[in-house]
């Protein structure tokens, strides 16, 4: 009997002995095409009887890197599943994947650690202003120009998105003495709360003393703090974000920076990655790094075998662990 054929699009770097242990269940490829033209002609081609991708993230100049309503039409008619190694996949069109019958799946869990601990990070640093601290220190001023800062102790965090990095986070936030509350599309069970309260929208801009941007991307979420939300939201409040850059739009967040309304920042997305707003680069209270929030062996590794689980599991028994919340509903 014919194994199904797997596609690889990028690299496995850390579970490689777990890819290849997946040659029991399949037949597996890795995609050579060097431009986006070959590989289109490759679909019709080479990799044209193929189930699964496992899809890495890449540069959008890379084959593949970006799965949109175009390069779906040039997939082949036998492709049933998209493994995403990521928990965000908003390269991903899962609108047309699922009218073309294509369920996707991403790694949610793997990062979930990994991500809140850079989170609790920028949160301590923006509160404490350390990036100020360490900036003058390497030019040779020893405490000069640093203010007093803030405690985390008795702080309200205002997390935007109580998904699995939400609720990593607000376990971290506890061990600080922060008050957690929260806003979703929905309220959350008791017990998934674990006593953070649910507040509306504008309740959590209004109240929170430090905002925590950790919802996906999608055309909902596009900017959804932007210069009217920024209004809302307390004097001299802190804006942290792990999740996807265009959450915030970032020239907003510049002048309410030079402002004072937003008093720091810490932020490991940006709105055009790699280039950041030259605002943000001359702001000495903004925290940045490039997006690093899952960037440790362990995490990867585990975001790795994730994906090979997700396939193992869809071609030996058609159904993915982790499918995507879009297509819960068509998920057999």
């Amino acid at each position: 009997m014919t194994k199904p054929r797997v596609l690889l699009l990028g690299e496995i770097l850390h579970a490689k002995a777990e890819w290849v242990a997946l040659s029991d269940v399949a037949t597996l490829s890795v995609c050579d095409s060097s431009t986006k033209e070959e590989f289109i002609k490759d679909l019709a081609g080479k990799y044209s009887d193929v189930t699964a991708v496992y899809h890495c993230h890449m540069d959008d100049a890379k084959p593949g890197a970006n799965i949109n309503k175009e390069l779906l039409e040039a997939l082949p008619t036998s492709l049933k599943f998209i493994c995403h190694h990521g928990a965000g996949y908003d390269m991903i069109d899962v609108n047309a994947c699922t009218r073309k019958g294509v369920l996707v799946s991403n790694t949610p869990g793997a990062v979930d650690g990994a991500t809140a601990d850079v989170n609790m990070f920028l949160i301590l640093g923006a509160l404490r202003e350390f990036n100020l601290a360490m900036t003058n220190l390497r030019k040779g001023d020893w405490n000069v120009g640093v203010p007093l800062s803030h405690d985390p102790e008795g702080k309200v965090l205002g997390i935007l998105g109580m998904g699995g990095i939400g609720r990593a986070l607000k376990r971290r936030a506890k061990g600080f003495g922060m008050i957690t509350q929260y806003h979703n599309r929905k309220p959350l069970s008791e017990e998934m709360a674990a006593g953070a309260k649910y507040v509306s929208f504008d309740e959590l801009l209004a109240t929170s003393d430090v905002i925590s941007m950790n919802l996906p991307l999608n055309a909902h979420t596009r900017h959804i703090i932007n210069k009217e939300a920024i209004a809302k939201m307390k004097d001299g409040v802190i804006i942290v974000n792990t999740a996807r850059g265009p959450v915030i739009d970032e020239q907003a967040l510049v002048d309410a920076l030079e402002s004072g309304k937003v008093r720091c920042a810490g932020l490991d997305v940006f709105e055009a990655e790699p280039k950041i707003h030259p605002g943000l680069i001359a702001n000495e209270k903004v925290i940045l790094l490039p997006h690093v929030g899952t960037a440790t062996y362990e995490t990867r590794k585990k975001m790795e075998i994730t994906v090979i689980n997700n396939i193992r599991s869809a071609i030996t028994g058609a159904k993915l662990l982790n499918v995507v919340p879009e297509q819960i509903h068509f998920a057999p």
